[in-house]
């Protein structure tokens, strides 16, 4: 049984509703063999995280991240390619923009240097993912190992650099501090009900992103190539679609979009890079774009979830000592496990139910 015998509304929204309760119930348990009421610690969550403004604004800073990796996921899986390299590509896509800004900040004016470092973020992240994307379309070598091998080359790359990039005096592993007029305008001007938060215009930019997502694959031609290549290569390939090129150009702006998820933390919030980048990002995509089934509601959704569980956690780990930060991680793990691994879980019983009410 898979989700071509559902209907689409209960594929698209039914089928990951239920695997997110079955995930959070199994959180739910955990939470009550530590010792702490899971109710209780729900509303302490959700009351961190979404209730208060201030929370509010860091669930929404830390989702920015996440659209954007969200994105980089789903835009591959479009076309049948499943991108676990994400997280690399951040990293040199943090790398490639502070690399700029580092070259650039005491030269240029902030309106010209923000949108060229923000550009440099795209196209560093476009140029790591080009490779794997070359060996896959053109010598079969699978997407899925190139990009695990190239998240550790870029992960142990960003570290020789940062250590090359430590002012003289300076202990902590991180670039200088970058000139203010790099930095990204933040939106508590905007919106100053969201208090002192780091919240800033990367996050109306992932807003506009996942617009020109929607609209590219589901409204013009390139898309359509894209999609049809995911469903079906050879009858791709028979329809004139260039598989190759596909594979190639949609592997790039993966990465591209992948880059752009370091844009929020380095320009936004930090301003300098170090060893304490938003690790993890990349592959909270994955969990997005599988939750999300990589529509742009979907996705947007599920990064606000993540961003509350992040955000939530925090003060949750502050007032109930007994459930320990990590307990978190533990529950992203299960929410991939559920809406990735086992996504057809409920397919069968849903089908059953949905056909006997039919009757």
């Amino acid at each position: 049984m898979n989700q071509a015998d559902l209907p689409r509304w209960a594929s698209t929204f039914a089928l990951p509703l239920l695997n997110l309760l079955s995930a959070l119930l199994v959180a739910a348990g955990v939470i009550y063999l530590l010792g702490e009421n899971p109710i209780e610690s729900l509303q302490i969550l959700v009351n961190a995280a979404v209730l208060d403004p201030e929370g509010l604004g860091y669930t929404l800073f830390y989702a920015a991240t996440f659209i954007f990796t969200g994105l980089s996921v789903s835009v591959a899986m479009q076309a049948g390619l499943f991108n676990i390299g994400s997280e690399g590509q951040m990293y040199i896509g943090g790398l490639g923009l502070t690399l700029l800004i580092l070259a650039l900040d005491t030269h240029l004016p902030g309106w010209i240097l923000i949108p060229l470092a923000i550009a440099s973020s795209a196209i560093f992240g476009a140029a790591w993912a080009f490779l794997p994307g070359y060996l896959q379309a053109k010598r079969g070598s699978h997407v899925v190992v190139t990009t695990i091998m190239f998240n550790f080359i870029a992960a142990n790359l960003m570290n020789y650099l940062i250590i090359l990039m430590i002012p003289d005096g300076q202990q902590n592993p991180a670039s200088r501090l970058f000139a203010n007029s790099s930095w990204l305008p933040k939106l508590n001007g905007l919106f100053p009900i969201l208090g002192e938060t780091p919240l800033n215009i990367s996050f109306l930019l992932a807003i506009v992103a996942l617009v020109i997502y929607g609209v590219a694959v589901w409204r013009t031609t390139w898309g359509y190539q894209l999609r049809a290549t995911g469903l079906n290569q050879h009858a791709a390939h028979y329809a004139g679609i260039s598989i190759k090129k596909t594979i190639i150009v949609t592997m790039m702006i993966s990465g591209a979009l992948a880059g752009l998820a370091a844009v929020n933390s380095v320009m936004g919030s930090t301003h300098y890079l170090n060893l304490n980048f938003p690790a993890g990002a990349g592959f909270i995509g994955i969990a997005i774009a599988l939750m999300g089934r990589q529509h742009p509601v979907g996705i947007f959704l599920s990064a606000i979830l993540f961003g509350a569980l992040i955000q939530g956690g925090f003060d949750l780990s502050l007032e109930k000592p007994n459930i320990p930060p990590e307990t978190f991680i533990f529950i992203q793990g299960l929410i991939i496990l559920f809406c990735g691994a086992m996504e057809n879980l409920y397919a069968p019983a849903l089908s059953a139910l949905l056909k006997r009410k039919e009757k």
